[in-house]
Parts: C-alpha cells; structure tokens; sequence
C-alpha cells in the first residue's frame, strides 16, 4: 500500500499529475486544491496518497495536508458519493467551508461540486453533520500570542462537551453563534452555545 510519495513533479493536468520518483512515473489524481500547492515542474514534492485497489484499476489519489485526505475519506461515507465527486468537492470547497456549511446545515456551498446535484447534497450534509466535528479547526495562536477564532471555537466546543453535550452538537451550536456574528470570546460562545442547544 502506497501512503507516500516523495520525488520530482514531472508534469501535470487539470486533476492529476505524475511524480517522477526514481525514474519510476506515479500517476496521481488530486484536487486542484492540492495540484496548486505543488512546486513547479521539475522540482521536489511531497503528496500523502490515497491507494484504491479494484480488480479493473489501481488508482493512486494525492493530497498535500493530512486533512484533506481525512476529508477526502470521509466524503466517501456519503451514500453516492466516490473518489471522483470527492476530489470534486474537495476541488471547490476547502476542509474548513465543509465544517461550516455541515454545521450550519447549508447545502448551496457543497452543491457548487461538479457531480452534486440537490438531492445528494442534501443527503451529504445529513449524513455528516453527526461526523464533523472532529474536524473542527485546531486550536491556534497568531504571531502576538493571542487567541485566535479557531482557538474560542474548539475551547468552547471542548466544554460544551464536559458539560454532557455531544461533540457534533456541541460544535454546530458554537459554529452557528459564529455565523450569526457572535464575538470570538469562549465565554460568550459558551453562553451562545448553551442557548443554542437549549432550543
């Protein structure tokens, strides 16, 4: 099984590209997220890989971050939706717009995939809204040291969740006070969450 490949971007399409490794030539299919994060042609790059084995092909997918991998796995848990529509998805919507429109409930942002029809966005926001969580951004400071959004999001999820609420919950109802223009204070978002859950 393939987890990684580290070599030379030989070249490049609109969802692939081949990685020069040893003289050996890897075609590997990727996000245009991730095919423009790539260094030019010729130079060194370093892409996570996704190995799909079936009895008529052997398909290499390759991201650059662990969590659009992450993503790209757990897209594929949706009823009708392969590794085709989930480098789609990934293609036009970053991991973090995901969280929030699953937790927000909003179906228009994933539908902007090519492949994505009504119904089966519906279905994807459905049937990851109890999974999202886990993919809430990490905690983070800025340069000065100081608490950044992300950091007020995942502390106020975080005690919402030693409250009893589940994590899924708990995330949807911060995320959502963010949305609504709530101040990035964990206390306030606490407070907001609280009242959100309550309903």
């Amino acid at each position: 099984m393939i987890a990684k490949l580290r070599g030379l971007l030989d070249s490049y399409g609109e969802d692939w590209c081949i990685i020069d490794v040893g003289g050996v030539g890897y075609h590997v299919f990727c996000s245009a997220r991730t095919l423009n994060n790539l260094n030019n042609t010729g130079e060194e790059v370093t892409l996570l890989i996704e190995t799909h084995i079936r009895e008529d092909h052997f398909h290499l997918f390759g991201f650059s971050t662990e969590l659009e991998r992450d993503w790209f796995r757990l897209v594929q848990t949706v009823q009708g939706v392969g590794a085709k529509v989930a480098l789609a998805i990934l293609s036009a919507v970053g991991p973090d717009e995901l969280s929030n429109s699953i937790a927000a409930q909003d179906k228009t942002v994933v539908a902007r995939a090519t492949g994505v029809g009504p119904k089966l966005a519906t279905r994807f926001i459905h049937e990851l809204k109890d999974k999202v969580a886990k993919f809430a951004i990490a905690p983070v400071k800025s340069g000065d040291g100081k608490q950044t959004r992300s950091t007020a999001l995942g502390d106020a999820v975080s005690a919402l969740s030693n409250l009893g609420y589940k994590q899924a919950e708990a995330y949807m109802a911060v995320s959502k006070a963010l949305s609504d223009g709530a101040d990035d204070d964990v206390q306030t978002l606490i407070r907001l969450g609280l009242k959100e859950l309550g309903k």
